[in-house]
């Protein structure tokens, strides 16, 4: 079951204009600069039985990423590719905001968002996957779980997809007759192949002030927000902004700026938890 968030945070305008006065200042109610991000954790391999996964803290937001790689059949329009396959679940536990429920467009959001930067920048190379080309690859199933929401769920999300990427072990796969193919999941023969990292940024409007990172209460507050995701190269794989506020051409180029920058950061900390994890030899 998925289950998604009402809008039903609200903040008095007198904590708004607060903010505003707080924010012109170069600093937020919690003492973080405009640019600062809150304290990040990953760890990576959480889930034993899982071919793949990672839980990241981005201050109070808990997300936990599960990867799982079946066996099925290719699209038709990409005979010689794995298939790649993102969801998304909000825990009811994980806010009071959070009600049972079909996926809604925040869900659908945060998963095409993601999907479209792996996709986009090449991240994964889904030619490997392929078992029997045109007829039997693999399915690289990614499950995100939302388990405490406090504000900026796509980049935790984001995140934990590439760390539970980087570090999925491939199960051992014999082809028999009849294009039969056969899982052993307790030999891992390979890690899944990794082209590039890609993270999304995002970066919140409120007022005139442009923020990376915001929490559940700035959410709440802000005009608008733009999603850049950023690959380890330094190009851009997509942008999605949301909000009814806007984004004036300065705005939207000092946002890009300021996502590419903040990029670099947080892949340099995918990239630590990653090097932490047992590799296949």
């Amino acid at each position: 079951m998925s289950f998604t968030p009402t809008t039903e945070y609200l903040v008095p305008k007198l904590k708004l204009e607060t903010l505003l006065a707080i924010l012109g200042r170069g600093v937020r109610l919690n003492g973080r600069r405009l640019d600062e991000y809150r304290p990040i954790s990953i760890i990576t391999d959480y889930i034993p039985n899982a071919d793949g996964s990672a839980l990241v803290k981005l201050g109070n937001t808990q997300v936990l990423v599960g990867i799982k790689l079946e066996v099925g059949t290719p699209y038709p329009d990409t005979p010689n590719d794995g298939n790649l396959i993102i969801n998304a679940e909000f825990m009811p536990t994980a806010s009071p905001i959070f009600e049972p429920g079909p996926p809604d467009e925040n869900a659908i959001e945060l998963a095409r968002v993601i999907d479209r930067g792996i996709r986009e920048s090449r991240a994964v190379d889904l030619s490997k996957l392929a078992l029997i080309p045109g007829k039997r690859v693999w399915n690289l199933w990614v499950d995100i779980y939302v388990l405490d929401h406090d504000g900026n769920l796509i980049d935790a999300s984001s995140m934990g997809v590439l760390a539970a990427l980087s570090t999925t072990k491939v199960p051992k796969a014999e082809i028999k007759e009849n294009n039969e193919v056969v899982i052993d999941k307790t030999v891992r023969t390979s890690q899944l192949s990794i082209n590039k990292y890609v993270t999304t940024v995002t970066v919140a409007k409120i007022g005139e002030h442009l923020l990376v990172d915001p929490d559940l209460e700035e959410e709440s507050l802000m005009d608008a927000k733009l999603i850049v995701s950023v690959t380890d190269d330094g190009l851009i794989a997509g942008l999605q902004k949301s909000g009814p506020g806007y984004f004036t051409e300065e705005e939207l180029m000092k946002a890009i700026s300021i996502g590419l920058n903040k990029g670099k950061e947080l892949i340099d900390i995918i990239k630590g938890s990653v090097q932490a994890s047992p590799q296949v030899v």
